[in-house]
């Protein structure tokens, strides 16, 4: 039989990248990067006011820079091998697309207008529609955010909406309806973006728009029109069935195929969130916790539906069914601000320098700074008088979604210096996952086992352990450096029909693990009495600040 391969599409904050699979045995053949030009020059971002926002040129150019790169070099047999094509993306990341399923900002008069643009994970805007979202649920007929912990978010998909409906006239005119970014590029390489006619993620359906089978699709359209008549009639603009990831979004276009030089036969399978896709390449099995770790980070569970299915889990990003493995209740939570809180305490340091000794002195030592900083913070002694630090710099996401919570350092004197500061930060991402972990057990849901994926498991061998030790649970570290992609691969396998179901796909690709991390059994009571004190710390800053 011959070699069949598949290419996995990874949409990160910063960039995209493209990772060419063999079916057969899971060997990564070729793989590129591209970094999204516009946002690396911080275009149409506000930090200030958590505004995020990417334009859509972003997004295309980098699919076809990453897979032309990931192709470059290979033989014409494997590109004519090329039998399906899947994508993951950051979510909830919607974006306002006209009748076509074009988004605004590709067109002229919306180009650099940033409510035309997607609006990514991270941004915050929308806090008060959150706010008015759960108060509104909490006190319906139907609680629509059951399945999601309770609590819904300003990172997700009806927030984002409402609050660009209210503030921009001109987009409230021209937005036909709203496209998550993992289903609009999926449609985008199969040549039909109808809105209406695409198929929409169960992944970011479930986890982000509130849809579940039990409310015969999204929120009622009672129930959005007493939240604000400017929700009218969106509703059947939108869709009511969803599509796990082992489903067929198309055939890509012919377009799309000579641009790339691959067959014209692939298939594009139906896209999710990075995260999710993350779980399926790092091997996720029943009640395995994994989290994916970067600039923040996604926690993954899944367990059969039969076991775990009529539990309602507390605040966190929601439970659906099939959002990573079909057939199986996908389970989501996180942190808002993980290897971020470390790049925020790098820019305190490096900004001055930058000032007053210029670029080149700054880009040494934003290259040289964390790593120093890890390796003198890990010869540091565990104390319970230690700094604690409390990791909400952006927010809380689980457990129980607040995105207007502060940050704080508690405990700082006049012997108080960058490494033992920065050392707090490590241990305050810690202790955001611990409570994590705590909440699914709380719950009922058992964790048997931790894996971890992303740019921080596989660099940092003092964040990785602290966490070890925090958590105290061994913690097993994916071997390939982009888990992400690699699950989107297997997604495209079994789309494609190279693989019955996604176990049988995950036995023959997914990724092995090449690190271990125990915890310390010397270290991890005095960690258990700095995560009491940042518990108190924390709920200190909940109710005062």
């Amino acid at each position: 039989m011959k070699n069949q391969f598949v290419i996995g599409v990874d949409y990160g904050t910063d960039s995209v990248r493209a990772l060419v699979v063999n079916t057969a045995t899971g060997e990564e053949v070729g793989t590129a990067v591209h970094y999204y030009a516009r946002w690396k020059q911080g275009l149409y971002c506000d930090p200030a006011s958590s505004q995020f926002r990417q334009h859509p040129l972003d997004y295309l150019e980098g699919l076809q820079n990453s897979i032309a790169g990931a192709l470059e070099g290979l033989s014409d047999e494997v590109k004519q091998n090329i039998v399906g094509i899947s994508v993951d993306t950051t979510g909830s990341t919607p974006v306002a697309v006209d009748q076509n399923g074009t988004p605004l900002a590709l067109l002229p008069e919306f180009a650099e207008n940033p409510n035309g643009m997607f609006i990514l994970w991270k941004d915050h805007t929308a806090n008060a529609e959150a706010e008015e979202i759960n108060h509104l649920a909490h006190h319906w007929d139907t609680d629509f955010t059951k399945y999601v912990g309770g609590i819904y978010s300003s990172e997700w998909f009806w927030a984002k909406i409402l609050r660009t409906l209210r503030v921009d006239e001109t987009i409230r005119e021209k937005a036909y309806s709203w496209v998550e970014h993992c289903d609009w590029i999926s449609a985008v390489l199969t040549g039909n973006t109808d809105p209406i006619a695409m198929k929409r993620s169960r992944c970011a359906a479930g986890h982000k728009a509130l849809w579940h089978q039990e409310f015969e699709g999204l929120p009622s359209e009672e129930f959005l029109t007493k939240l604000d008549p400017l929700l009218g009639g969106l509703r059947d603009r939108l869709f009511s069935e969803t599509y796990t990831s082992d489903n067929s979004m198309g055939t890509i276009s012919k377009e799309w195929a000579d641009k790339l030089g691959i067959s014209d036969k692939a298939v594009i399978g139906v896209g999710a969130f990075d995260c999710h896709m993350g779980a399926v390449g790092a091997d996720i099995q029943p009640y395995s916790l994994c989290k994916v770790i970067g600039t923040s980070t996604c926690d993954m569970l899944v367990a059969p539906n039969e076991e775990i299915g009529h539990l309602l889990i507390r605040g966190i990003c929601g439970q659906v069914d099939g959002s990573i493995i079909p057939g199986m209740l996908g389970m989501e939570a996180g942190q808002s601000a993980f290897g971020d809180l470390y790049a925020w305490f790098q820019k305190v340091i490096v900004g001055p320098v930058r000032d007053l000794l210029g670029q080149e002195a700054a880009d040494k030592l934003s290259a040289e700074l964390i790593p120093y900083l890890s390796e003198k913070a890990s010869e540091l002694p565990i104390k319970a008088t230690d700094i604690v630090s409390v990791d909400w710099m952006n927010g809380r996401r689980t457990p129980d979604a607040k995105h207007t919570l502060k940050g704080g350092i508690i405990g700082l004197n006049l012997g108080s210096d960058a490494v033992k500061i920065f050392k707090s930060l490590v241990e305050a991402t810690a202790f955001g996952a611990r409570a994590i972990s705590d909440r699914f057990q709380q719950e009922g849901v058992p964790i048997k086992q931790v894996i971890a994926i992303g740019g921080v498991a596989k660099k940092s061998p003092f964040v990785m352990q602290t966490l070890a030790d925090v958590l105290n649970m061994p913690i097993k570290v994916a071997s390939s450096d982009q888990a992400c992609a690699l699950g989107a691969a297997i997604c495209a396998s079994v789309a494609a029909g190279v693989y019955p179901d996604m176990a049988s796909a995950q036995k023959n690709m997914a990724s092995a693990f090449d690190a271990t991390y125990e915890p310390r059994p010397e270290v991890v009571p005095t960690y258990e009495a700095l995560y009491q004190r940042y518990q108190g710390i924390g709920q200190y800053i909940e109710e005062n600040i």
